[in-house]
């Protein structure tokens, strides 16, 4: 009987030890890691662009009714910054943003032979470009596709009709009604991708239409007296790859229920 008991016990100290152990390593385990944030737009940002822009500023004279092209496709170097802010709702993205860029120099113009005045040439130079927008796009986990819609302006000056064969020149501030910054409206389109939860890059295209002037020249003027130009047609064409740092508020609206 002694024997019998003895056997019984070594039985059941085999079966306990495995499942004993088992138990202290469950006890012991680290738990599984946390599940990572769902990205969101959702949040203000700032950032820097770099890009390129071509203006199309044309001008007709009533004397003359001739044509002036100025700046006609000529392609100058922009950079600046833009600051904003995104509300995402499921995968919709509405928003707004603000940005400046300077302009390199684009001081040039398409000279106009006029018989027995010379060879005119209208110049001005946009030094600066700076517009307000709406955004709204559509949010595909890290890419985010969008339009803006918005207004614009541009800082003109040194705004001068040239006669290259006499080489009389009026700059702006002999006209009337001669401003040096001028707005219109804006549209544009993009993609922005992020590349983590909180820097982002963006390519973009941006149409600015302008209003147009009229410049009337004095009648006491040396060139062109009591001659008034006018222009038409104006506006810059702007072309971006910009990053912004994304300050996010976490996930969208329709992932937290």
């Amino acid at each position: 009987m002694k024997r019998l008991l003895k056997y019984l016990a070594s039985a059941a100290m085999l079966l306990i030890g495995p499942l004993a152990a088992h138990s202290a390593d469950l006890a012991v385990k680290a738990p599984p890691p946390p599940l990572p944030p769902v990205f969101s737009w959702t949040g203000f940002y700032v950032g820097a662009n770099i890009g390129g822009a071509w203006a199309d500023n044309n001008w007709r004279d009533s004397l003359f009714l001739t044509n002036f092209n100025n700046n006609r496709n000529n392609g100058v170097f922009i950079g600046g910054g833009q600051i904003g802010g995104n509300y995402q709702i499921g995968s919709f993205v509405i928003g707004g943003e603000w940005d400046f860029d300077w302009a390199g120099n684009n001081n040039g113009g398409t000279g106009v032979i006029i018989p027995g005045v010379g060879n005119i040439v209208v110049t001005n130079n946009n030094r600066w470009i700076t517009t307000v927008a709406a955004r709204f796009g559509l949010a595909v986990d890290h890419w985010l596709f969008y339009g803006k819609a918005g207004g614009g302006w541009v800082g003109n000056n040194n705004l001068t009709v040239t006669n290259v064969t006499t080489g009389v020149s009026l700059t702006c501030g002999n006209f009337t009604n001669c401003g040096n910054n001028t707005g219109g409206w804006l549209v544009g389109a993009g993609v922005e991708y992020a590349f983590t939860n909180n820097w982002t890059v963006k390519f973009e295209y941006d149409y600015l239409g302008l209003g147009n002037r009229t410049l009337f020249i004095p009648a006491a003027a040396p060139l062109l007296a009591g001659d008034t130009f006018t222009s038409n047609n104006r506006n810059v064409q702007m072309v971006k790859v910009g990053v912004n740092y994304l300050f996010n508020w976490g996930a969208p609206v329709a992932a937290r229920y």
